[in-house]
Parts: C-alpha cells; structure tokens; sequence
C-alpha cells in the first residue's frame, strides 16, 4: 500500500470535502480516537481511507478481522457528503485535525477528538502558553484563593486558562481568568450548547462572548458521568501545563493530571495540610514527583515563559534586515501561525537557508514558534 507521509505541519483541510470523510470515520462503531489517528497517519486522508481496499486497512495496527467487518458495512451505508450537510444543520461550528485551527498540542496525544464541536470567540491563542487549572469541587477557602491568585497572575502575563467549568476550581479559574480579560477555554462534557452545572449560566455567557467552549460531543448532549473522564484528557492534552489545585484521593482532577504526565507534559500540585481531605490527592501527586506550586512568583519563574510586562516589544527595522528574512516575515504574514513547507514554497530558498532565516527572527523577537515547526509573525 503506498502510504503518506503526510508532515504534522501540513495539517490543513485542502477541500470540505475531508470534513466529510472524517465525520463518517468518527461514526463507525468500535473505532475509537486511537485507531482514527492511525488512519489518517497512513493514508494522509480520510476520503482515501474510506476508499481504500480492505486489506490495505488491515495493515493498521488494530484494525482486525471483524472490526474490518464493521467498517465495510458502514463504506457501504454510509454517504459522507450527505452525513456532512445534515450534521452541519446542528453542529455549524467544529474542527477536524487536519484544519488548521485544530490545537497542535492535542494532535500530538495519542487519541485526539476526531471531531472537535466549538462556540464562542477565541479561535487563535498561543498553545505555548496554555496552562489548566484542575481541582475538586468542593474548593475550600484555602483552594479558591490560590486559584485567584495563580490565574490572575498567569493570565495577566498571556497565558491561556484552561478547565471544565465545573463547580470549585474550574469555575473560580475561569472567572479569576475573565476578570482581569484574559483568555480562558472551557472544555465540557456535554455539546457545547448545554449549561452544566446549570448555575454557571452567567459564567457560560462570559465565556462565549471573549473565551472559548469546546467538546468532543455534538450539541444536544446533555451529561453524563461517563463522559467526563473522557473530557479530562482534552484538557490535559490542550495544555502545556496542568495545575491541580485541590483534590481528594479519588478525583476527577487526578485523572487530568496522570494523563498530562503521560502525555509528557508538566504537573504542578498546590501543597495543603494534611489534614484536608482536599488536599490528600495533590499530596499524592507530589510524593510521585509532581512540582509543587510553591507561590505566584516561584511558579511562573520555573514555567519559564515570563516576558517582562514592563519592558517594551524591541522596535525591529525590517528594511534593514536581509532580503530573505524580509520575505519570509512576508510569507508568514499577521494571522495564525503557518508551517515551515508553506513559508520554503513561498520564499522560493532552500529550506536549510530559511531555517536559519527563521532562527535569526526568532531571536530578534520578530516571530514567535510553535509546535510543529509552525511560525507567528509578531512585527
């Protein structure tokens, strides 16, 4: 089978035509966000998946005899294109991996949403800096105070806030977030037309009008428990950083955390007594090896991404720099970030000479990187 090698960083959905085709993936019974990604990482499309010969599927790693069965069936049931129009009529709004809008750093978790439902107005944020803010729903005094301080701190220095909106911590994250107009992104798991718990209405609304809500289930779903473990590893693979603030022994919280240590990321626990029952879970955390959040101050020196909010952007001359570093700058352009293949084709230079391009504007703060060797003009 001839097999794409199709580079992370050319992640974009060349026609709506793949829209389709991974919605019609994402229906087939038994095949789970593992398996899809491993679809698409061997044909490079989903509409050339979905065509392709059934021994060619049972190369993937997973895909047996009658879960083969069961994808036949549905190829044969199954229109993509008409599946597309009468999902969109309710779910308008919703991103496949291979748009470019997906998150880069949930791609990277090995069993991303296939289909990724969102609403609200924050649709580009640096996943460089993203950090979320987890904890039990029975916040003591000890824990919301903590959680204020540390999201306005990390917010007021242009770090994405990211929780479930759920009662506690999730919800002072979010609102600490909001009130000092930082961004802030809820990850639910209901479809993102639901309220829950149904008295974050208000708080539901400010995070639609400058924030974010997102979630792997189509509108109209209401909740259900098992669902939300589930939501827990969207919001560990969104972010850079999870933070638990408190947590009891068996707790939502803690899943978040284990699943963002397997994912490679930082886990950071808020020390507490131990005669708080809150407490016990971050506790355990810490003697696992976890960081310990040991103040505002210690926690964004060791996040290592503390641009000085009183220090002025350096001016750049950009008729001074070299002519290639000119037309990358115009080649990357002020929108979202864009991947090295786009900006070498565009530049029309070898790709070891636009790299070295790129270095040189990073290092002059006129760009900033991303994930997947993707680049952001800042100049």
């Amino acid at each position: 089978m001839l097999r794409v090698a199709k580079h992370l960083i050319n992640r974009i959905c060349e026609t709506p035509m793949e829209k389709a085709y991974w919605l019609a993936w994402s229906q087939v019974r038994g095949l789970g966000p593992v398996l899809i990604k491993r679809i698409y990482q061997s044909f490079g499309s989903m509409s050339e998946a979905w065509n392709a010969l059934p021994r060619d599927l049972q190369e993937i790693d997973g895909i047996g005899g009658q879960l083969l069965e069961t994808i036949r069936q549905a190829q044969r049931e199954v229109e993509p294109l008409s599946l597309l129009a009468v999902h969109e009529h309710d779910n308008l709004n919703f991103w496949i991996p291979s748009d470019r809008e997906y998150p880069q750093l949930l791609w990277e978790i090995p069993d991303p949403p296939p289909i990724l439902y969102y609403r609200g107005h924050l649709t580009n944020w640096n996943e460089r800096n993203t950090v979320a803010i987890v904890g039990t729903r029975r916040a003591t005094p000890y824990g919301r105070r903590w959680t204020k301080k540390l999201v306005t701190a990390l917010a007021k220095h242009g770090f994405t806030i990211i929780s479930g909106m759920a009662e506690g911590i999730d919800g002072e994250a979010h609102k600490a977030c909001l009130e000092v107009e930082g961004q802030t992104i809820a990850v639910v798991g209901t479809g993102v037309d639901q309220i829950y718990p149904h008295r974050h209405k208000d708080l539901y609304g400010q995070i639609l009008h400058s924030g974010l809500v997102i979630s792997e289930y189509p509108q109209g779903t209401p909740p259900n428990k098992t669902n939300f473990p589930s939501r827990n590893r969207i919001i560990a693979g969104l972010s850079r950083v999870t933070l638990v603030i408190e947590a009891p022994e068996r707790s939502g919280a803690l899943i978040t955390a284990y699943q963002a240590n397997e994912y490679g990321r930082d886990v950071y626990a808020l020390p507490n007594s131990l005669d708080v029952s809150e407490a016990k879970g971050c506790l355990k955390l810490l003697g696992k090896g976890a960081h310990a959040i040991l103040g505002v101050d210690e926690l964004l020196e060791a996040l290592g991404m503390l641009p000085n909010l009183d220090t002025p952007t350096p001016a750049i001359a950009i008729s001074e720099l070299p002519l290639l570093q000119q037309n990358v700058l115009q080649a990357i352009g002020f929108g979202e970030p864009v991947g090295l293949d786009w900006i070498v084709e565009q530049v029309k230079a070898p790709s070891g000479e636009v790299l070295g391009a790129l270095t040189h504007l990073e290092l002059v703060g006129a760009i900033a990187p991303y994930p997947g060797m993707r680049y952001q003009r800042l100049v």
